[in-house]
């Protein structure tokens, strides 16, 4: 017969051990969740967009769908050109614009011939949807595609006949091209269009027209490593602007009931949904241009190093994607201005980002959940390696102690976004001989997600403290990296409207024109229109003459996208004398605004 101490020590043994297990078990998931290839396409980080098509050549944003096929022959085209920049430029993989809203085909669809089997292009045999993929797998890139949902030239559009066009195409280009990582659905639908020759406005209810949980369920099918894009995601959302960046405070989640295609609150997705019920991550999409088709007067306005460095910081920093679009010229090539730029921009990231003072730091945390979550895998460089805190505490302190001092100026923190995003508020401070100083990063410290990465004046200190100071469940953070940039920080400056200058004029307002008098007679030939916030004009009508009784119309057209890209439009047209000049609305975004303008200039 056993001891009663031997009994007791062998239950004591049991009772440890069982909180030990408990203690080493991970935190319990916090929905929504992400899916695998969610996580997968989130740790792209940065990746390139291509718009290439009729409106290249047209000189147009977005085409009719009135253009002839023959228009599309580009003498040099050469998807390997692409491949290489975006390589060299760090991106992992490209997204085309396989159908724009136009409803030009680059690839050879067998459901119309609207396509470029009607070009001249390789004498109607080219596929560039095909040569591009043929192009990533060259360089290790993977391929995305954008088809829109919205189609100016099909006649059917806006009938039961065209959704079934769409989910045809939608099949065909996921089963003919290989693995695709991203299928991008436009919000951009209904309209003006050329249908067949109708030449009207058709509308459509965005929310059940396409039938879209149908096509998310064709990509589940066919390719289920894909993530779809739209502004509700189900796979990534549309991050609310197209300048590229998000919120500070950045919820990878939407209420799924009330997002869809179009959607009227589109600026809330710049933050997300905290209350959210579906995992959509935020992907931050902008053209490294004004436009997103390729302009020659643009070639003077690529965006600078600094703006592309500060955008990533804005995208990729703040818990999101970074989408660059390259508008290809009508050679086939990308513009070496923009290749070379892009280049540039990632070796400047690269050279902030690549020196992890942290990962030779000893790290102390005020709490652990046991030694497989223990604060020391903050640094060990694995996503999958994190930090938790037991369960019921949602608050906690990592410090980082430095062996000699340091200077900083960059902070990266990661969670373990598998188990869901948790973290609602952190604060960072430093020592120095006066005690614990507070770091103020210019910018709320509220969401960190799968990255979040700070920056801030240079500080030298020996030990870093991040406070994390409230959470939905207890905290999982996979990462934490500090740095110091040797590079100085310039000011972001975009080479685009504001560059422009015009003649000198006194303007005159109503409700729906606006007349320039340019005081006495100047030839003239181009208008450049900034918008407001306000009273944004969609469609417009220019006049111009010698006296306001002799006034002609030279142009009239669309201010293409201008919702989600209000740069400045610029409208040529042939030149002529006149003192006056008239912009006038047709219509605004929101109908009876009177019209407003941040600029409005002439040339």
């Amino acid at each position: 017969m056993k001891s009663l101490p031997f009994l007791f020590l062998l239950l004591l043994s049991s009772v440890l051990h069982a909180q030990t297990i408990h203690r080493d078990s991970p935190p319990a998931p916090l929905p929504p969740l992400p899916e695998p290839r969610q996580v997968e396409w989130q740790q792209m980080e940065t990746y390139a967009f291509i718009h290439f098509g009729p409106n290249t050549f047209a000189d147009r944003e977005w085409g009719y769908g009135d253009a002839d096929p023959s228009i599309f022959n580009p003498p040099h085209l050469d998807c390997r050109q692409w491949a290489r920049v975006c390589k060299a430029a760090g991106m992992k993989g490209i997204i085309l614009t396989a159908k724009h809203h136009d409803g030009f085909c680059l690839w050879q669809t067998q459901y119309t011939d609207y396509s470029i089997s009607k070009s001249p292009y390789k004498q109607g045999r080219g596929d560039v949807v095909s040569e591009l993929a043929e192009a990533c797998r060259e360089y290790g890139l993977k391929l995305g595609l954008y088809l829109s949902p919205w189609d100016r030239h099909q006649a059917s559009y806006a009938t039961p006949l065209y959704r079934e066009y769409f989910h045809a195409q939608l099949c065909e280009l996921l089963t003919n091209y290989g693995d695709i990582f991203e299928v991008w659905f436009d919000g951009a639908n209904g309209g003006d269009g050329y249908y067949g020759g109708a030449c009207e406005t058709r509308t459509i209810d965005r929310r059940t027209y396409y039938d879209f949980p149908r096509a998310w369920q064709t990509v589940d099918s066919l390719q289920p490593g894909a993530v779809c894009f739209s502004d509700a995601g189900p796979g990534c959302r549309w991050v609310g602007n197209e300048q590229g960046y998000a919120s500070a405070t950045n919820w990878s989640f939407v209420r799924s009931s009330e997002v869809y295609p179009g959607y009227e609150d589109y600026k809330s997705l710049q933050q997300g949904h905290a209350d959210g019920d579906q995992w959509a991550a935020a992907e931050c999409n902008t053209s490294i241009r004004p436009g997103w088709f390729y302009h020659s007067r643009d070639d003077d306005r690529v965006k600078s190093i600094a703006t592309l460095v500060d955008l990533y910081y804005r995208s990729v920093g703040r818990n999101g994607t970074f989408l660059l679009n390259f508008p290809v010229a009508p050679s086939g090539l990308i513009h070496p201005v923009d290749s070379q730029r892009a280049v540039d921009f990632h070796k400047q990231i690269t050279a902030e980002l690549s020196h992890n003072l942290a990962s030779r730091a000893k790290v102390y945390a005020s709490n652990s959940r046991g030694r497989s979550y223990k604060a020391s895998l903050v640094t060990d460089g694995h996503f999958d390696t994190y930090w938790a805190t037991s369960d019921g505490i949602n608050t906690g302190t990592i410090t980082l102690k430095f062996r000699k001092p340091v200077k900083i100026n960059r902070l990266m923190l990661q969670e373990y976004i598998p188990l869901g995003q948790r973290v609602q508020s952190f604060s960072v401070s430093y020592l120095d001989h006066r005690g614990w100083n507070a770091i103020d990063a210019g910018e709320e410290t509220t969401t960190i997600g799968y990255k979040r990465i700070l920056r801030f004046p240079i500080v030298t200190t020996r030990q870093l403290r991040i406070s994390f100071n409230k959470s939905r469940a207890p905290l999982c953070i996979s990462e934490i990296a500090a740095f110091f940039a040797t590079t100085a920080d310039s000011v972001p400056s975009d080479t685009d409207w504001m560059e422009t200058r015009g003649y000198d004029y006194s303007k005159t307002m109503s409700a729906d024109r606006v007349v320039m008098d340019l005081g006495n007679e100047k030839l003239v030939g181009s208008l450049h229109y900034k918008p407001s916030s306000y009273g944004i004009i969609t469609h417009y009508q220019i006049l111009a003459g010698c006296s306001p009784d002799s006034l002609t119309t030279v142009a009239t057209g669309e201010f293409s996208n201008i919702r989600n890209n209000p740069v400045m439009q610029d409208v040529y047209f042939t030149p002529r004398l006149a003192r006056y000049v008239v912009l006038r609305d047709l219509k605004t975004l929101i109908p009876n605004q009177p019209l407003k303008y941040d600029a409005l200039l002439v040339k």
